[in-house]
């Protein structure tokens, strides 16, 4: 029986449910979204393109390892195994293909070497890495044209490439690899066999010699290729291998394993991908529960007489919760199906959209399984069914007569549940924001930052009631002078703040997250970019548009009249323990002249004197107990252990990175070894260094405000793939403005009725309305800045110890200008609907 009344309800009240099934289809649609990146970054196919003939691929362990051993009161222990991945590239030793290569079953093991070559000359628009032409039969590249490398100055490019590029045997190529740029003659031109042209890479190939020493890794491979003999089953030989490295961190790959040995960064993305995934679906799912109960609320609260009727006529408090319970199922069903749907499509936007940002490479492939939206339905079914039994709870719980009562009157205050309920989250996210003013690592710091903002923005909405009535008495001098529609503006807005709250709520949040989202980065990257401008005493910075600047160039730098000192910077990520920091390498020699850390303990001078020293932040060294003199150990960009001893504590760890090493020791175990920057002081002038530098393409002389500026416009850049992920939510919140502010104005068709007939006009009443939007956005912008710039201080203090978010005044007045107009459409074209039928047809209607 509630079923079909259930049925009928939602069929006679279609506009009543529609912006139920709105909200809940969006949100259908994000967590589908979401949980599709997620399932990629779990499970998305890296397809081999160099390896495609090698059926199995020995490469060096991508992670450092730590075991702890627990022990047990009687007297048994447990050991627990925990893995981080490196950085760069981790390099096999050369001998460990002696291990396999006597193995009954293999017919050869070619060795493998890729390292950084890229043409200067010619644009390239992906990825290009150095090859030795002994390894072209793992692909396997056969020429097309020309004749293999056979010395020093050839090359074999692939055939893409040369097509691209309009190249053929016999030209010149110049190519910045690990050392100096060099040109090469191209003697051949070679293509995969039997398959199409490399998507993902530009291949250049070399004599063995010369990629050796371009490699710059004696005894070391990239890989090993291991092709079986005829009639070997793979399955068999791969334990045989696995067996002969037994004991070696050799790792064995087959198969789709042998993707992410060849394409690190992809690897990479996977983990990036969940933790993007992750977040975003997190975040979605707290902000789709706080619109669909607001929603619910709203849609609920309207039907008020029609279900204290309902009690009126005998129905009973578990009837009425089933009723509520099975409309919520029927339209979180129709809501999930469709959201559903439409996140399929959404999710291939996102994910191209974050290949064409750099974000993720092009090579993780989607992957399109039925676990989103399965798991998307599921949850739109749950989360309508607890919105609609959080929102009915009172009406399903009051006596018969108190319902009637409080269909015709809105009761004076807020239950005390409901109250009480919304200091406790109050008291939530002020604890939030108290933790996140001692949070140091942005890692830590973003998901609390996001939590915190729902959690108070979820306070707001159950204190929404009293926060709009103390508002309205605030308003109430201000709204007069705006004569008879701010007179009834007041009294609407008095009388009516449950109705105003659920209203209020979803523009809160809209605009206390579009803020906190838009002023986190440059808040950071603010103080970054400080001490770093602080801490450079360099008269100029270079700068290269390839790849970086080869250390021969920074030489030639040196030996340049007026200058004083020039320090190579290279950047990379090192591990202590399983814990991941940035870390910069830097030439020693007269870094005081370019470079000013901030030293609060030890010496500058003591670690630029040593080659086995380092200099730390005053965050790493709280971290990691360290202080002048104090042995560090870590793991090196490419997994290489290392000892240092700490000579300099500093503060401006912001600016430069938590641990600064020497820079050969960091560039030896690179894949990019080249200097990322390079810090000149002296009083060399830019065109005398301009003319040194002319023989190295692509570097630009700039003083350190440019490079400042070029700095924030990559760190921009950076952000947006941020803005993006959280852009998706904004827009939800957004059309749940739309859509609470729609079904508010829709519903009041019979008070501007009354109005109406009352005497006012059409216009009077839209001008009623306005004021009413409008005060509705003053309170929702002061709720929403508040919070913001709450939760931004408390992050400021944590990240950059000053309580000094930055905060774009421009950017801020466009946040606004956006929410008002967004409220004064959404309220004046329902509006405008509502006052189409004449006033005498309303008031003559049945109730």
């Amino acid at each position: 029986m509630m079923l079909r009344y259930a049925l009928r309800t939602i069929r006679d009240r279609k506009g009543g449910f529609l912006g139920a099934l709105l909200a809940l289809m969006c949100a259908a649609a994000l967590i589908t979204a979401c949980g599709a990146l997620l399932e990629t970054g779990l499970r998305g196919r890296i397809a081999t393109e160099r390896y495609a003939a090698a059926p199995l691929v020995v490469s060096a362990d991508q992670n450092v390892h730590r075991t702890t051993v627990k022990h047990k009161g009687n007297g048994e222990t447990k050991a627990k195994h925990k893995a981080k991945p490196v950085a760069e590239r981790a390099w096999l030793p050369a001998a460990t293909a002696d291990r396999i290569r006597l193995l009954e079953g293999v017919r050869k093991v070619i060795p493998e070497l890729t390292f950084l070559a890229e043409p200067v000359t010619e644009p390239v628009d992906r990825p290009s890495y150095g090859h030795s032409w002994a390894s072209a039969s793992l692909t396997p590249f056969t020429l097309t044209t020309g004749r293999a490398p056979a010395t020093a100055d050839d090359i074999v490019i692939d055939r893409g490439f040369a097509e691209r590029a309009g190249l053929k045997p016999g030209d010149r190529l110049t190519v910045q690899s690990t050392g100096a740029p060099r040109p090469y003659r191209i003697s051949g031109i070679a293509a995969p066999a039997d398959r199409g042209e490399l998507r993902q890479q530009t291949s250049l190939f070399f004599s063995a010699a010369e990629a050796e020493r371009l490699a710059a890794r004696p005894g070391q491979v990239t890989a090993l290729g291991v092709l079986p003999a005829p009639g070997t089953d793979l399955t068999e030989l791969k334990a045989q291998v696995e067996q002969a490295l037994k004991g070696t961190t050799a790792q064995v790959a087959t198969g789709d394993d042998r993707g992410p040995v060849e394409f690190l960064d992809a690897a990479g993305a996977r983990i990036k991908l969940v933790s993007m995934g992750g977040a975003m679906g997190g975040t979605s799912l707290l902000v789709a529960i706080l619109v669909v109960v607001g929603t619910f609320a709203l849609s609920i609260q309207q039907r008020h007489r029609e279900l204290a009727l309902l009690r009126a006529i005998a129905a009973t408090s578990r009837q009425i919760r089933r009723l509520l319970g099975r409309e919520a199922l029927i339209v979180g069903a129709v809501a999930g199906v469709l959201g559903s749907l439409a996140g399929l499509p959404l999710a291939t936007w996102l994910h191209s959209r974050f290949i064409e940002m750099g974000a993720i490479p092009a090579n993780l492939e989607r992957t399109a399984g039925i676990f989103p939206a399965v798991a998307a339905v599921a949850v739109t079914l749950l989360g309508a069914w607890a919105a609609a039994r959080i929102s009915g709870r009172r009406i399903a719980r009051i006596r018969p007569a108190e319902a009637m009562a409080e269909s015709a009157v809105e009761r004076d205050r807020p239950a005390r549940g409901r109250i009480a309920a919304g200091l406790v989250l109050l008291a939530g996210g002020g604890v939030l924001v108290a933790v996140l003013s001692g949070l140091r690592t942005e890692a830590a710091s973003t998901p609390v930052t996001f939590l915190a903002v729902v959690v108070l923005a979820t306070a707001v909405s159950l204190l929404g009631p009293l926060l709009i009535r103390m508002a309205s008495a605030l308003l109430a001098g201000p709204l007069r002078l705006a004569g008879f529609g701010g007179t009834l503006a007041t009294a609407n807005i008095r009388g009516n703040s449950t109705r105003m709250a659920a209203v209020v709520t979803p523009l809160t949040l809209l605009i206390g997250m579009t803020c906190t989202v838009l002023f986190v980065q440059p808040t950071l990257g603010g103080a970054a970019r400080t001490q770093a401008r602080e801490g450079t005493r360099a008269t100029w910075v270079l700068a290269a548009q390839g790849p970086g600047i080869p250390s021969v160039a920074a030489e030639t730098v040196r030996t340049t009249r007026g200058v004083t000192a020039a320090t190579e910077v290279v950047r990379t990520t090192v591990r202590v323990g399983l814990d991941k920091y940035q870390a910069q390498g830097v030439t020693q020699a007269g870094l005081s002249r370019t470079w000013d850390p901030e030293v609060t303990g030890g010496s500058l001078a003591d670690f630029a004197a040593d080659p086995g020293t380092a200099a730390v932040s005053e965050l790493a060294a709280e971290r990691l107990g360290l202080h002048p003199g104090s042995t560090l150990k870590l793991h090196l960009g490419d997994g290489t252990p290392a000892t240092l001893t700490v000579a300099a504590v500093y503060a401006r760890g912001l600016g430069f990175g938590d641990l600064t090493l020497p820079h050969d020791l960091v560039a030896r175990h690179m894949d990019n070894p080249l200097a990322a920057t390079v810090l000149v002081a002296g009083g060399s002038d830019r065109g005398r260094l301009a003319a040194a530098l002319k023989k190295f393409p692509g570097i630009a002389v700039l003083a350190p405000a440019t490079a400042d500026r070029l700095q924030a416009d990559r760190q921009q850049e950076n952000a947006e793939v941020n803005y993006l992920a959280m852009g998706l939510i904004l827009a939800f919140t957004a059309i749940a403005v739309v859509n609470t502010l729609a079904m508010s104005v829709s519903e009041r068709i019979k008070e501007f009725a009354m109005l109406r007939l009352a005497g006012a006009t059409r216009h009077q009443v839209l001008r009623m309305l306005r004021i009413e939007a409008l005060s509705v956005l003053l309170i929702a912008a002061v709720l929403g800045t508040c919070i913001a710039l709450a939760v931004l201080t408390a992050f400021s203090i944590g990240m950059t110890g000053s309580a000094a978010p930055t905060v774009m005044p421009v950017v801020y007045a466009t946040v606004v200008g956006a929410a008002a107009l967004l409220v004064l459409v959404a309220s004046a074209l329902p509006g405008r609907v509502a006052l189409k039928t004449g006033p005498v047809e309303v008031a003559a209607a049945k109730q």
